[in-house]
């Protein structure tokens, strides 16, 4: 192991069901392999690195996720090449996912970085960038 690498990251989710359809396939995409998966939890991990949904207790879900307040904005990924962030795209949106900054779209975080930008069922945002 490298010492500073990311271990994990753990998410409160809303919906646990929602979650897990939707970033199963993206993150198997990615690389990621189930990992563990519990009544209220599931994760996927890559290498030494993985990620945890769990489902956030009821009385948590009063105030829902903005990725404006204090805490995480986005999660970002790398991407293998253009053409991958083209093809992810194109699933994302047969999917109905919300597809940010569609009008840069896919220069929206500047003229030399090429990412698509989205939202999961929390409206948290995932970028996937290529090199």
């Amino acid at each position: 192991m490298s010492k500073g690498l990311l271990h994990h990251i753990e998410l409160y989710v809303s919906n646990l069901e929602q979650s897990v359809e939707f970033w199963g396939w993206f993150l198997q995409e990615l690389g990621y392999s189930s990992y563990q998966k519990w009544e209220r939890g599931q994760s996927w991990r890559l290498d030494e690195t993985y990620i945890v949904f769990v489902q956030a207790e009821k009385r948590f879900l009063d105030i829902p996720y903005h990725r404006c307040r204090a805490g995480l904005n986005h999660l970002a990924f790398h991407a293998e090449s253009r053409l991958h962030v083209d093809e992810i795209t194109k699933i994302l949106e047969s999917k109905g996912v919300t597809i940010l900054y569609k009008n840069k779209h896919p220069f929206a975080g500047g003229s030399n970085h090429y990412a698509v930008y989205f939202e999961d069922p929390d409206r948290i945002k995932v970028e996937l960038a290529a090199p």
